[in-house]
């Protein structure tokens, strides 16, 4: 297994171009793709601005924060980086046609070396490692949002992963600077999000049950549990859509209702409110990001 120095990330969204840019920090050469210009202009406002912040607080220099944008291209051509890629890390939309389709994509480009990985915590490896040549090169690296900031990546094998392929996504994940935890073993969810799922299924059922408003629920994780934020404030930062999706897959995978979307997130979704991204979700924000109101069901 030939050692990482060139990452391709697929996809130019919050979750991506973090990505891309912790792995440019940590000296790593990074091309982020997108098909869409407008998202990768976006993703490069958006990262100037947080590193410029970095800058300020005096957590980087300036000139680390150059070096780290001179190792990183934002570009429409991924089919270019693929065929140089160490390492592809996928950040797509979470659906597992386009996901299965990508990978195949980029399977018959990039080299046989290359491992390929998704970011997703909502579909297992085996999922999407049946699209590719090689599912012994295929893993899951699951970041956590906000990724530039967030230490943990699960790192998750699948039936199919060899050996080898585990121990160079390992020392990737160290390299960059982040706190890897294993998976030996596939399941859907991986750890922290079975966990937070299993919260906020709860907060959600509390809310729908009439027994405490979202407010107080989230005070309650804050001032009680010690969360740095509640259930509620956590979907609207993660997007509360990504977590509608995820229940969907498992709902259309189980024909559970258990498994099923909640009412009220379903609500949201179809009025568009996703969260802070939209300036809508559970609350309501302004135009600079700051949670102003409860957003009325």
């Amino acid at each position: 297994m030939s050692p990482v120095r060139t990452v391709l990330v697929v996809g130019a969204g919050a979750m991506g171009s973090q990505i891309a840019m912790v792995c440019a920090n940590a000296g790593f050469d990074v091309t982020c793709t997108d098909l869409d210009r407008s998202a990768l202009d976006r993703a490069g406002e958006m990262l100037r601005t947080r590193m410029d912040s970095s800058v300020a607080k005096g957590r980087i220099t300036a000139e680390q924060r150059d070096a780290a944008f001179d190792r990183l291209t934002l570009s429409t051509d991924r089919d270019t980086a693929a065929r140089t890629a160490d390492l592809v890390i996928e950040a797509a939309v979470e659906k597992l046609d386009v996901k299965r389709a990508l990978f195949a994509e980029l399977s018959a480009i990039a080299p046989t070396t290359a491992i390929l990985a998704s970011n997703s915590s909502s579909f297992v490896p085996s999922a999407m490692a049946s699209a590719v040549s090689h599912p012994e090169r295929f893993c899951n690296l699951h970041f956590f949002n906000p990724a530039l900031v967030m230490r943990c990546v699960e790192v998750v094998r699948g039936p199919q992963t060899s050996d080898a392929t585990m121990a160079t996504a390992t020392a990737f994940v160290e390299e960059i600077g982040k706190t890897a935890v294993v998976l030996e073993k596939e399941i859907p969810g991986f750890v922290a999000n079975r966990i937070l799922g299993a919260v906020r299924d709860e907060a959600i059922h509390l809310l729908e049950g009439g027994y405490a408003d979202v407010e107080a629920i989230d005070t309650a994780c804050r001032t009680a549990l010690g969360y740095p934020m509640g259930p509620f404030e956590l979907m609207d930062l993660t997007g509360i859509d990504i977590g509608y999706l995820v229940k969907k897959q498992r709902f259309a995978d189980s024909g559970d209702p258990a498994d099923a979307p909640a009412d009220s997130v379903t609500r949201l979704v179809d009025r568009g409110d996703l969260g802070r991204k939209t300036g809508r979700g559970w609350y309501v924000y302004s135009d600079s990001g700051e949670k102003v109101a409860v957003n009325p069901l």
